[in-house]
């Protein structure tokens, strides 16, 4: 049976993929910070399911990653679907920074950690999601877009790496899924086109799990918007 960690998967994208996961033969552990939904989880008991409270801003998401592959026996998969993606509405450097805290530096800590764990077992697979807003800046959410841009890009790096270890007969992969609109709890009250619901968007990601895509747009129709950004003149852009 395969082992695989969801952090952020208590609830939405996470979630639905741990699901999907979990009617795949897999044993799962899903990490969140909403204690109402972790207890109801574990109460739930579910076959092959542990739950476990993690928050990468005041934890070492390493070392707590470490304790739970120990308690699931292994690892194959590790599933990065943590986030902050607030509107800024001019709050400060402060609030940028403590968005940066769990979008770049703890990132940055769960994907090198992960693909070095890889790396050395010879196999596995490490999952991040990003965004389609890595691809432009934002006057209303300035860090987010930023922060997902690097995101893409260190994701891109590690694939570079794992590109060269599969040279090496390890079987090591990295993919970036870069969703658009999707209708969780975080995106509740907003304005949105093409969202997504959780469920079609886990389906989606776990296709391209199984296939080890390096990356993908969720749903596939975003993979047009990204076309189209990637082409506009920076005049057009920054009257976004």
């Amino acid at each position: 049976m395969k082992k695989a960690i969801v952090i952020g998967g208590t609830s939405g994208i996470g979630y639905e993929l741990a699901k999907i996961l979990l009617s795949n033969n897999y044993k799962v552990c899903i990490t969140g910070i909403e204690n109402d939904f972790i207890n109801d989880l574990k109460n739930s008991a579910q076959k092959n399911l542990e739950v476990q409270y993690l928050d990468c801003l005041e934890n070492n998401p390493s070392q707590k990653i470490r304790e739970f592959t120990e308690q699931l026996g292994g690892l194959d998969l590790l599933v990065l679907s943590a986030g902050i993606g607030n509107l800024n509405r001019n709050r400060g450097f402060t609030a940028e920074n403590n968005a940066n805290k769990l979008n770049v530096l703890a990132f940055t800590e769960i994907a090198d950690y992960s693909y070095r764990f890889f790396e050395n077992k010879g196999d596995g697979h490490f999952i991040a999601i990003t965004s389609v807003s890595g691809h432009f800046g934002s006057c209303v959410a300035p860090a987010y877009h930023a922060a997902k841009s690097y995101q893409m890009v260190y994701l891109e790096g590690l694939r570079q790496k794992a590109r060269r270890a599969r040279c090496q007969k390890k079987s090591v992969y990295v993919t970036d899924i870069r969703p658009g609109f999707v209708a969780t709890r975080m995106t509740q009250g907003k304005k949105m086109f093409w969202a997504s619901s959780p469920e079609k968007a886990g389906r989606q990601i776990y296709k391209v799990i199984k296939n080890k895509e390096e990356y993908a747009y969720v749903t596939k129709r975003w993979s047009m918007i990204a076309f189209i950004l990637k082409v506009l003149p920076k005049w057009v852009r920054v009257r976004f």
